[in-house]
């Protein structure tokens, strides 16, 4: 089955280490370590091979991919071994990255992304495109009416206000070109009535948001370890220092809140109330694609005894992310050519605020998806609740 993987930021860290990742896996100079779906659990035969993907994508920036690569070789993100090796076929990918799109109105800006992806998709024969964000997180929008309505949408993108913000505008262009769309950033993308009831019309399945891959990973396997034991978490706080582009795009405070909101929900909805403390994000650029967590919990148990457990987690965010965007291209691409429509909610595991999941246990979440992989391989029929 072969699959175009769209990245929108598509010469940022997450990307580029997620394309040498991926055409690395395809030369057979690297292992799958951090790809899930290699796990005896989920590989099969329903997901495209890491050989059937093709990628492409939009970004601001300009900057030559291998030149990205090799950035990302000096800060001891990927081997510098991989970019030498595969410095040919950074340069073929490199000529399926475009610029972001430009227009006097929404509507023309749509309609370019969309000429991109049908462009994209026809000339490398590809059976469909999944359309992936990985671009900075934004702040949340403004309301609009635009934003509930198909047909307000529609004809407010016709005119000169931005309605929609940068991520949503991709996910409504991915809807109109017939593209499956994974938002990996806490950014708003298809989290609009209007997009989503576009996206069912089309018969489309999307899922998001916000990869897992640092301390709220460790929050999900953690909060249902209190909870299953009756312990009485009196307090969570954690503070997150983050350098590279990500750092620097949460330095602005509306972006940050955004961020903070996504990271916090795990533990509201696993422990059935909210303790004290919060989340503080702060950029240290001197860690570069790096990041540092460190976490303290008080809790009570019997009779009352206080106590309490800290942790630390260090992490390269772009290695922990990249094997995720690979995994999320595969089973979103399987569960479109199995006739998936809607929230792919069982996809909840590899995110901070599942779509639709009814649950934030990283234990519950693998069983969920565990079930949803097998059933596809098995080419069976019912297995979401929003099967079209």
């Amino acid at each position: 089955m072969r699959t175009g993987v769209w990245l929108v930021g598509a010469r940022g860290s997450v990307a580029t280490t997620s394309i040498v990742g991926g055409l690395a896996l395809r030369a057979g100079l690297a292992g799958p370590t951090g790809c899930v779906t290699e796990l005896p659990e989920l590989r099969g035969p329903a997901l495209p091979a890491f050989a059937d993907l093709v990628f492409g994508g939009h970004d601001l920036a300009t900057t030559p991919l291998c030149k990205r690569a090799e950035a990302l070789a000096d800060a001891g993100v990927i081997p510098w071994r991989l970019v030498a090796a595969l410095r040919d076929e950074l340069g073929v990918v490199d000529q399926e990255l475009r610029p972001a799109p430009v227009g006097e109105t929404q509507a023309e800006r749509a309609a370019a992304v969309v000429r991109d992806l049908t462009s994209f998709r026809e000339r490398h024969e590809l059976d469909r495109v999944v359309v992936v964000n990985v671009s900075a997180t934004e702040p949340a929008p403004l309301p609009h009416p635009g934003h509930a309505d198909p047909a307000a949408l529609r004809a407010a993108l016709d005119g000169p206000d931005e309605v929609l913000p940068v991520s949503s505008l991709y996910a409504y262009a991915a809807v109109l070109a017939g593209c499956p769309y994974v938002d990996f950033t806490p950014s708003t993308g298809l989290r609009l009535p209007a997009l989503a009831a576009l996206a069912e019309e089309a018969r489309l399945p999307y899922a998001g948001h916000d990869g897992k891959t640092g301390e709220t990973l460790v929050k999900s396997v953690l909060a249902p370890m209190f909870a299953m034991r009756n312990l009485d978490v009196r307090s969570w706080s954690g503070v997150n220092l983050l350098g590279g582009g990500d750092g620097a795009t949460l330095a602005d405070p509306a972006a940050n809140a955004a961020k903070v909101q996504s990271k916090q929900r795990v533990l509201g909805e696993t422990l059935g109330y909210v303790p004290q403390g919060g989340t503080r994000i702060e950029y240290v650029e001197d860690l570069g694609d790096f990041k540092t967590a460190w976490d303290l919990i008080t809790f009570s148990g019997f009779l009352g005894t206080g106590m309490r457990m800290e942790f630390t987690w260090h992490g390269c965010d772009s290695a922990l992310a990249a094997p995720l965007v690979l995994d999320l291209a595969r089973l979103t691409a399987a569960a479109h050519a199995a006739g998936q429509v809607g929230p792919l909610a069982d996809l909840g595991f590899f995110f901070k605020d599942p779509l639709g999941s009814p649950t934030h246990s990283l234990g519950e979440q693998w069983a969920r998806l565990t079930a949803f992989t097998r059933h596809l391989h098995d080419g069976r029929d019912g297995v979401h609740d929003n099967v079209g």
